[in-house]
C-alpha cells in the first residue's frame, strides 16, 4: 500500500470492485487498495459510492475527497485533504477491515 503525502492531505491508488455484495477494503491490488462497493459501475454510481465510503472510513467530509485520475476506470488515484499518512494507512489497511 503506497500512501503519499500531498499538500494538506494524502494521495493513494484505489482499485474498485463494483457490484459486490459487501462494501469495504478487501485487500491489495498491486500497490493499490482494493475496495468492494455495492453500487454498479453505471452513470458514476460507483464513484459516488467510493467517495461516500472513503468519507465515512476516513472521517472527513465528502468534499475533502477528489478522484484525481481514473474517473471512468476501476483503477483510480484519490486525493484526500485533512488526513495524515498514518491515519489513512491505519483506517484503510486490509487488516483493519477484517
Amino acid at each position: 500500500m503506497n500512501i503519499r503525502d500531498i499538500d494538506g492531505g494524502v494521495s493513494f491508488a484505489i482499485r474498485v470492485q463494483p457490484g459486490a455484495s459487501r462494501e469495504g477494503v478487501v485487500g491489495l491490488y498491486g500497490e493499490a487498495i482494493k475496495i468492494a462497493l455495492n453500487a454498479p459501475a453505471v452513470d458514476g454510481k460507483a464513484n459516488e459510492a467510493l467517495i461516500r465510503y472513503l468519507a465515512t472510513a476516513l472521517n472527513v467530509p465528502k468534499t475533502s475527497i477528489n478522484i484525481a485520475a481514473g474517473l471512468t476506470s476501476r483503477s483510480k488515484v484519490i486525493h484526500v485533504l485533512g488526513v495524515t499518512n498514518e491515519e489513512a494507512a491505519a483506517k484503510l489497511s486490509p487488516a483493519a477491515a477484517v
